[in-house]
C-alpha cells in the first residue's frame, strides 16, 4: 500500500482531535495552524515580546508527540505568581526556543525535536496578522478574541495585512498531500484565518488531494448561532472556493438529552443536518457516529479515524 500523506488545517482545540485521528493510519501527518490568536497566554506573549501566538502550535505538537512526560510539562499552566500566572509552560518554552534559534519556525522545529513529534507542525504564515470581521449590519470587529465573543451574526472575516506570504513548507505539504482535513474547529476564528492566507487558499484549491471538512458537533454562541451544517460549509466556500471542500463529515449520533440541556445553558446546540442543501453545493456527505461519548460536544478521534481512513 502506498504511503499516505495527510494534512490537517485549523486551530484551537479541534485541530488536535484531527491529528490524533490521522496519526492512527497516515504515514506522514502535517498540521497547518492559524497564527491569528490574540487571547490568553498566547495573546500576552504576542503583546509583551512580539512573538507569534504559540498556543495552538503547542496543542498540535502535544497531539503528535511521543514523550508523554514532556507533553505534560508543555501543557502545565501556572496558577500563581505575578506575571507568570495563566501562562502555559509550553508557550514559554516555544518563546525561549524562538529567541535561541532566531525565528518562530525554527523555534517550533526545536520544540518538535524536544517532544519527539511524529509529523510536522507548521504555521500558515510567519507574518504578524490580525483577524478582522464584519457583521451582517456592517459593524467591524478587530481581533480573534473579540470576534469569538461577539453576539452579532458574522458575515465575513479577513486578515490584515491581506497579502501575507504563506509559509512555504505548509504550501508544499498541501500540494503533496493525499488527504487534507479541514477542522473540526471554529469556522471564523480557527479555520478561515488559515485559508485567508492567499498561498494557503490557492494551494488548497489546486491540490489533487481529497479535501474533507469535519463539521462541528455543536454550534458556538455568537460565532455560529443557529448555523446548520450547510451554513458551516457555505461560509467556508463563500470565503474562497468550492474547490476547498469535496466531502463533509457530519455527526449522525444523537447527543444525550441531559447534555443538550447543559449545553443549552451556554447557548450551544447540536448542528442540524440539511443534507440536500449540502449536496446542492456540490459537496458529498458522510453521516456517521463520530461523537465522543465522554465529551459529546466533541469528536471521538478513533471513530473519526475510521471514517477518514475509508475516504483515502
Amino acid at each position: 500500500m502506498a504511503r499516505v500523506k495527510a494534512v490537517a488545517i485549523g486551530g484551537g482545540t479541534g485541530l488536535p482531535v484531527a491529528l490524533k485521528s490521522l496519526k492512527q493510519y497516515a504515514d506522514e501527518v502535517t498540521a497547518i495552524v492559524s497564527v491569528a490568536d490574540d487571547g490568553g497566554s498566547s495573546g500576552r506573549l504576542r503583546k509583551d515580546i512580539g512573538i507569534l501566538p504559540p498556543g495552538d502550535i503547542r496543542n498540535c505538537l502535544a497531539a503528535l508527540a511521543k514523550d508523554e512526560l514532556v507533553v505534560d510539562l508543555f501543557r502545565y499552566r501556572f496558577t500563581q505568581g505575578d506575571g507568570i500566572s495563566g501562562h502555559n509552560l509550553g508557550n514559554l518554552i516555544i518563546a525561549a526556543l524562538t529567541d535561541l534559534r532566531g525565528s518562530f519556525d525554527e523555534g517550533i522545529r526545536a520544540a518538535s525535536e524536544l517532544l519527539s513529534v511524529q509529523g510536522h507542525v507548521f504555521p500558515s504564515t510567519v507574518s504578524d496578522v490580525t483577524l478582522h470581521a464584519a457583521t451582517f449590519t456592517g459593524e467591524p470587529i478587530a481581533g480573534q478574541v473579540s470576534i469569538a465573543r461577539t453576539t452579532r451574526p458574522l458575515k465575513e472575516v479577513y486578515i490584515d495585512p491581506p497579502d501575507v506570504e504563506a509559509y512555504p513548507p505548509a504550501v508544499e505539504a498541501i500540494i503533496g498531500a493525499d488527504q487534507v482535513v479541514i477542522g473540526p474547529g471554529s469556522v471564523f476564528t480557527s479555520i478561515l484565518p488559515n485559508l485567508m492566507v492567499p498561498g494557503i487558499g490557492n494551494a488548497l484549491a489546486g491540490a489533487e488531494a481529497i479535501k474533507i471538512y469535519v463539521c462541528n458537533v455543536m454550534t458556538q454562541p455568537g460565532e455560529t448561532d443557529l448555523f446548520t451544517a450547510c451554513d458551516h460549509i457555505a461560509t467556508i466556500i463563500d470565503h474562497g472556493s468550492i474547490d476547498w471542500i469535496d466531502v463533509a463529515i457530519i455527526n449522525a449520533s444523537p447527543i444525550p438529552g441531559d447534555k443538550i440541556i447543559d449545553y443549552a445553558e451556554s447557548r450551544r446546540y447540536p448542528v442540524s443536518v440539511d443534507a440536500e442543501d449540502i449536496r446542492a453545493l456540490g459537496v458529498n456527505l458522510v453521516l456517521a457516529d463520530v461523537l465522543n461519548e465522554d465529551r459529546p460536544s466533541c469528536h471521538d478521534p478513533d471513530k473519526l479515524a475510521a471514517i477518514l481512513r475509508e475516504l483515502i
